[in-house]
């Protein structure tokens, strides 16, 4: 069961409202003594159907969770569609390019709402784990770079993270930093994968996935990092690859 509703964050786009996502498993009201662990997604409009996606295809979540009958609670939430509002906010790091010109990081706001508003209006209103074990981040995209930024420079909050094509190409060096100063624990669990299609899309980034898979690997993170063969940057092509993360994380 999805349920949607409306919400804003006002220190990112005032009063305007976009659309938050909560996927509950069929257990959740057959077995009201039992609680879940929770994973928070980027893109929340593109999770679950077609018809709320971007370009009219999901990662099929919810069909996914029907089928495999997971217990896990779903939450995303739709991004900022406005000119560059969601490069900005899912973006921790300051950055230029050529294409893009300066983005104005918003990555810190918009996470620090995730953590301390979001997450407690979900633990206050629905039968979850709250505690770390049980606490996912997810994304794809310039959304798996701040699934990356969640497990490492909140590392407190999320135990396990997927990171399906991350954009590390914004500032490879910047995100290394990023990474490098951050206290991860040793029991974290982090999935990162790019499509071999993909690949060359942006300039050093093979370096840079390279550099961030080893610099994760000295912090002794329980790293899965793959290249998907014939992988591309786009819905479908994560949405093969959701079986594989959520077997990874152990979920």
């Amino acid at each position: 069961m999805v349920i949607k509703w409306d919400i804003t964050i006002p220190k990112l786009t005032g009063d305007k409202t976009r659309r938050a996502y909560i996927y509950l498993p069929d257990t959740y009201e057959e077995d009201p003594d039992r609680r879940y662990p929770v994973m928070y997604m980027f893109d929340g409009h593109n999770v679950f159907f077609d018809e709320d996606a971007t370009y009219g295809k999901s990662w099929g979540m919810a069909s996914y969770m029907d089928s495999t009958q997971k217990d896990l609670i779903i939450v995303g939430v739709e991004c900022n569609h406005e000119g560059n509002g969601r490069l900005q906010e899912y973006s921790p790091i300051n950055f230029e390019n050529s294409t893009l010109g300066k983005i104005k990081a918003k990555g810190s706001v918009y996470m620090n709402w995730l953590v301390n508003t979001l997450k407690p209006y979900i633990d206050s209103q629905y039968r979850t784990l709250p505690d770390r074990k049980n606490t996912i981040i997810a994304g794809s995209s310039m959304g798996g770079l701040m699934a990356l930024y969640g497990a490492t420079v909140y590392n407190h909050i999320f135990q396990r993270a997927a990171c399906l094509s991350p954009s590390l190409w914004v500032s490879s060096g910047k995100v290394l930093e990023m990474v490098a100063r951050a206290h991860i624990r040793r029991d974290t669990c982090i999935y990162m994968d790019y499509g071999s299609e993909e690949m060359f899309n942006h300039a050093a980034n093979a370096e840079a996935l390279i550099s961030t898979a080893h610099l994760l690997l000295t912090k002794r993170v329980n790293l899965a990092f793959r290249i998907v063969p014939g992988g591309t940057h786009c819905e479908a092509s994560w949405e093969r690859q959701v079986p594989i993360f959520m077997d990874c994380l152990g979920l």
